[in-house]
């Protein structure tokens, strides 16, 4: 049996352990390194690849992740086939989240990043299982390039992420009305605001600082409604340019009968006032 640490070791990548005289025969050999091999189950054809993490298994077993043989249907003490092979680098590779617990994480792929550091290579259509917070999430490789099968060691891989199993985009929270919560985004937002009938300026209230009342010259005199004039959308200036700004009043243009024309200008027109005080003369 493997000591308790190694195996976690096994459980926690896709590489597996080989007893000492397989190391032996590979040196012998012209092989590439990184070492890459191939699984295969002959009984069910179902074909994966790994790397190697140690060679300290007993003679005649190798040791497995438990993911890696559930994806190779295979039980304790089955025979397996094992070849040595060279892959391309990888530069794509698409991942399915079997579980919507996996949206959870904060930053999926800087999280799956760090777990496919224990990785050697991955295979099209294999499950995969990595460890986050003390919990295991499954994913299904469903695309690698620019092969079925490509090795991640040392490469610029580009990483995406397919909507989980179950997942639903298109569901809406309703509220306690029955109507949806979610709105399109194409929506005029201005035609949900109320149109407002007429707009009166200065319509308000007034109130003295000293606390008496305003003077009003006929208390009974009743108000002369004022008139209230059409609510009108601002229209968009089309000759606008970008850096100028116009600052417009809406003041009323004087007519030509009320123009005035404007008083020469005088020097010193003003009075004057003494600050001594006038004696009285007796």
């Amino acid at each position: 049996m493997l000591p308790g640490n190694e195996r976690q070791d096994v459980e926690r990548g896709g590489k597996i352990i080989m007893p000492p005289s397989a190391l032996e025969q590979l040196t012998r050999l012209n092989i590439e390194y990184p070492m890459i091999f191939k699984l295969t189950n002959k009984k069910t054809k179902r074909i994966t690849h790994c790397g190697v993490l140690e060679f300290v298994a007993d003679e005649g077993k190798v040791y497995l992740p438990h993911w890696m043989m559930a994806n190779l249907v295979l039980e304790e003490g089955a025979v397996i086939q094992v070849e040595s092979v060279s892959l391309p680098v990888a530069t794509f590779s698409k991942f399915q989240p079997l579980s919507e617990d996996f949206l959870d994480i904060t930053n999926p792929k800087a999280v799956l990043e760090n777990c496919l550091r224990n990785f050697s290579c991955l295979t099209t259509g294999d499950v995969i299982a990595i460890k986050y917070n003390s919990k295991v999430y499954e994913l299904c490789v469903l695309e690698t390039k620019p092969g079925n099968a490509v090795i991640i060691i040392e490469c610029d891989m580009n990483v995406e992420f397919a909507p989980p199993v179950g997942y639903k985009d298109d569901e809406k929270i309703k509220d306690s009305e029955g109507t949806s919560g979610l709105r399109g985004m194409d929506e005029d937002h201005a035609a949900m605001m109320p149109e407002p009938s007429g707009f009166i300026a200065f319509s308000g209230e007034g109130n003295r600082l000293d606390g008496k009342k305003k003077k009003v010259a006929d208390e009974n005199q009743e108000q002369v409604p004022q008139s209230r004039q059409p609510y009108i959308r601002g229209i968009p200036d089309y000759d606008y340019q970008i850096g100028t700004l116009r600052f417009i009043r809406n003041s009323r243009p004087q007519s030509a009968t009320e123009e005035v024309p404007p008083e020469p200008f005088q020097a010193f027109k003003g009075e004057g006032f003494t600050l001594r005080t006038a004696k009285s003369k007796n």
